[in-house]
């Protein structure tokens, strides 16, 4: 028989068999007949010679070596029937396991995209990032060219060192057939694309050649994305060559990069890359001096501690270089670090981390469920098993039959976990997409398939290898004999299905405890007075065209018309500019201002704030408090004189001496203009948060937009990069937010694609990581606890079920149904009591986990975990009531007459 008919046509295999049988032994049976048997006793004598005809068939179909299959087959169709025979119990493990498979799928489908996925570039895990500073306040800073070429010259554990800048803080317009689409452009040093190993797909790519100094960056060569290639040429495989414009600029296109590269980052916008061209800024080390992101490859065999120090030995001989002592305390420390951690941010790696563990606990109860729902199956039909044992079936053979049917019924939660899983990663797509750097995936890829089947496989063996392996092990004459259920082995089985409840009880209070706690934090952070309002507040963040305005004043030419039209709107209150709202992440500049010390011991310092530039109007839209002196106002004009607003948190820490810090109101900070006067603070606002609820208030200085112009130091990075238009309206955004974006189309063809948001949900995305996990682990414990509850259901419904003549028994000996019903609650009782005793003890530890997301509530908080606590007694009350009624109104009469 061919391979072939023995895989696809096993019963045709089968007849063939028993055809051949049947022709031999006719053919026997004949002989003797011809010999003088009577036709009975020639058949009979003919099969006895024969043999066991059964074993014969047997022998031969493992001779074939496919018997295997065809009881996989018989075992499926018998998984299939079982299902059929039994659809609530096949409904309860299906949905018990795809609830923990659904939680798991929808976390790796997250942690896959953001942690796993590998960067497209080559050796990836030998590439690291060069930061300088983090003394004190400082933070881990970039670094200027000369310390750049300083570390090619004297390190010698990489290989090689690149580095590269965002043009225009990454935000530029490509123009093509007249019209300009966003893209992400990034200036890279000549020996960047190859240091990370990648080749375009078409044309040579950028020039090799080492970096020179020119006078400007005013046109370059240009490479794009295949994204950037496809979507604004059309793939056109003659692109290499042509000009193309960027902001205004000439560009020759000289290379199409892979389908999947990026770098630095993930963009939604497409891609596009060119040459650094260092500047005479370049060549000193100075305030003006541009700043990069150094990149390195380490060399091979080269570690990281290797490189760190080494680095460490270079940097204090390159700090001296810096003439003024505060750069030169930054930049006397340097430090490395892996470029794919660079990527996510530690507080996001260890949330997902975290999440991550919890659906992972969740997958466990489920697999703890499922085996109680199996064991319990098995127990009931012990007597069907030993049955099989007792004609013949091996041990194994029994397994393989009882773990596929746990496989199928694995195979099928799977299918639906996946559905749940990318319902639940849609239902929370908006909370993902705030918190997490990346956009998540609507269809699993290939590395999340493979995790569904391994994740399939290892659910059906933990759930259904136990249950099989107790199953087929228990003695056959004891099942066979009446009154086996009451052996010692169920007995066993009994005491093992309630140490699987008591496991539930336990995981489900710690994944309870750590959502209470996260739940509790979200409400302590909106009681946090934010210091502005935020109803009815609807924002646009506007990416401005800069090229467009490089001549001319974009206060006069754009802003203003802009601000006229959207406070003309029906229903509109006020509209205000502002570079970024509060809580906003768009765009943030800091500025250094110098605090001169009144002691002759001390030495001045700098204070560090965040600098701001807003329209007059912005205190209408946000309601923003003054402490001391006023807000800017329509005469706060370019012909006016310069003036700023400071915070309560700049005046504390500009002037802590002052008893009164009103008396800051006067001081001169700055120079707006090169020549010009210093700008005068003329408020003092009161406290409000600007990057995030739990964090304090930090020093920040607000310039009037209107005073701006382009001969000031200020006016590209404040002006020309980006904007946060915030409207007050009486009206619906959903009304209003069409009639914004036509009025931003009309000020400029660009700004029509401006995403809007409102306020409220502003402040919503500002809880990042600890929203996305509060939400989540609202769905794990929820979960768990129904799993919990359905556990300690199951094993009390098959208790009651098992005891059914002791009840009778007890009813007969004079025994109220009170007293039953206690006995039941009891039990039930013992079991949740050792279930939070364990569960505490998992939850302090859990607690230790979620510290760092926690605000205004301790990591074992007692409120907390005794809210916990009570709701899992009510819940193991109401999961126990049910049983214990049902054990209450047995008969005892039919009870004993079953028996």
């Amino acid at each position: 028989m061919s391979t072939w008919r023995r895989l696809f046509h096993l019963e045709d295999g089968k007849a063939d068999l028993d055809a051949e049988i049947e022709a031999h032994l006719a053919m026997a049976a004949a002989d003797r007949r011809e010999r003088g048997s009577e036709p009975e006793q020639a058949s009979a004598e003919a099969r006895r010679e024969f043999g066991n005809v059964a074993l014969v068939k047997d022998v031969t179909r493992q001779a074939w070596g496919w018997v295997w299959l065809e009881r996989l087959q018989q075992d499926l169709r018998y998984a299939l029937r079982q299902m059929r025979r039994s659809p609530a119990f096949a409904a309860s493990v299906i949905g018990t396991l795809a609830l923990g498979i659904a939680a798991t799928a929808a976390m790796f489908t997250v942690v896959d995209r953001v942690l796993l996925q590998p960067l497209p570039y080559a050796h990836a895990g030998q590439l690291v990032q060069i930061n300088e500073g983090g003394i004190g306040a400082y933070a881990w800073y970039g670094s200027e060219y000369p310390d750049i070429a300083a570390w090619r010259e004297q390190l010698h554990s990489f290989e090689s060192i690149a580095f590269y800048g965002s043009g225009l803080n990454g935000r530029s317009f490509l123009q093509n057939n007249g019209s300009a689409v966003q893209v992400y452009f990034t200036r890279v040093s000549a020996n960047l694309m190859p240091m990370l190993g990648v080749a375009p797909q078409l044309g040579s790519g950028l020039p090799k050649t080492p970096e020179t100094f020119a006078k400007s960056n005013t046109g370059s060569d240009i490479l794009l994305s295949d994204a950037a290639w496809r979507t604004l040429f059309n793939a056109d495989p003659n692109i290499l060559g042509k000009t193309v414009h960027m902001n205004d600029q000439p560009y020759t296109v000289v290379g199409v990069m892979p389908h999947g590269f990026f770098f630095p980052d993930r963009s939604d916008y497409p891609q596009v890359w060119a040459p650094i061209e260092l500047g005479d800024k370049d060549r000193s080390r100075t305030d003006e001096s541009p700043v990069y992101t150094a990149i390195a490859r380490l060399r091979p065999g080269v570690s990281m501690a290797r490189a760190s120090a080494e680095l460490n030995t270079v940097q204090p001989r390159i700090a001296p270089s810096y003439a003024d002592p505060e750069t030169r305390k930054r930049a006397s420390q340097a430090r490395i670090e892996p470029y794919s951690e660079q990527r996510v941010g530690r507080d996001l790696r260890r949330a997902l981390l975290a999440l991550t563990t919890a659906s992972g606990v969740l997958w466990l109860i489920a697999c703890v469920n499922a085996t109680n729902l199996l064991l319990a199956r098995a127990s009931a039909r012990q007597r069907e098993i030993a049955m099989r044992g007792a004609l013949g079936a091996s041990r194994r053979r029994l397994m393989q039959q009882l773990i596929v049917e746990g496989l199928m019924l694995s195979g099928l939660a799977t299918i639906l976990g996946t559905a749940f899983a990318y319902a639940a990663v849609s239902l929370f797509h908006h909370t993902l997409q705030s918190a997490l750097p990346f956009s998540i995936p609507d269809a699993p890829g290939l590395p999340v398939l493979a995790a569904l089947a391994a994740l399939t496989i290892v659910s059906a063996v933990v759930s259904s290898a136990w249950p099989a392996f107790l199953a087929a092990r228990s003695p056959i004459e004891p099942a066979l004999r009446q009154g086996g259920q009451q052996s010692g082995a169920s007995r066993a089985q009994h005491r093992l299905r309630g140490g699987l409840v008591i496991a539930e009880i336990a995981m489900s209070l710690a994944l309870l405890a750590a959502c209470g706690l996260l739940l509790r934090t979200i409400y302590a952070l909106r009681q946090v007075p934010l210091g502005f309002r935020t109803d009815h507040i609807i924002v646009a963040n506007l990416d401005i065209p800069t090229y467009r305005y490089a001549k001319t004043n974009a206060a006069t030419t754009l802003y203003q018309p802009l601000l006229e039209r959207a406070q003309h709107l029906p229903g509109v209150d006020a509209a205000g500019l502002i570079t970024e709202v509060p809580l906003g992440h768009t765009f943030m500049m800091q500025l250094e201002s110098l605090k001169e010390s009144k002691s002759p011991n001390q030495k001045d310092s700098l204070v560090t704030s965040t600098f701001k530039a807003v329209s007059p109007d912005l205190q209408r839209v946000f309601g923003f408090q003054m402490l001391k002196g006023r807000y800017f106002n329509s005469q706060d004009t370019a012909s006016a004189e310069p003036v700023v607003v400071v915070n309560r948190a700049f005046a504390r820490a500009f002037a802590p001496e002052e008893q009164d810090m009103g008396k800051i109101i006067g001081m001169q900070l700055f120079h707006m203009q090169k020549g010009g006067k210093q700008a005068t603070i003329i408020g003092i606002l009161d406290d409000f948060h600007q990057q995030g609820i739990a964090g304090p208030s930090f020093p920040e200085v607000e310039v009037s937009l209107p005073q701006l112009t382009p001969d000031s130091g200020y006016y590209t990075v404040l002006e020309g990069i980006a904007m946060d238009l915030a409207v007050r309206t009486r009206r619906k955004p959903s009304e209003v937010i069409p009639e914004l974006r036509a009025a931003l189309k009309q000020a400029s063809p660009e700004l029509a694609g401006s995403n809007f948001s409102t306020m409220d949900q502003i402040v919503e995305d500002s809880y990042g990581s600890q929203m996305l996990a509060a939400h989540l682990l609202e769905i794990f414990a929820g979960s768990a606890l129904l799993l919990c509850v359905a556990g300690l259901y199951g094993l009390l419904a098959y208790v009651v079920s098992q005891r059914t003549r002791e009840m009778g028994v007890r009813f007969a000996l004079g025994a109220g149904r009170g007293d039953v019903v206690w006995l039941v609650m009891r039990q039930a009782g013992i079991l949740v009591a050792l279930g939070v005793a364990v569960g505490l003890a998992l939850a302090f530890v859990s607690g230790k986990l979620v510290r760092s997301y926690l605000y205004g509530v301790s990591p074992h908080d007692g409120w907390t975990l005794a809210a916990v606590v009570i709701v899992l007694m009510l819940a193991g009350a109401v999961a126990a009531y049910l049983p214990a009624l049902r054990a209450a109104e047995v008969d005892p009469v039919e009870a004993l007459r079953a028996e």
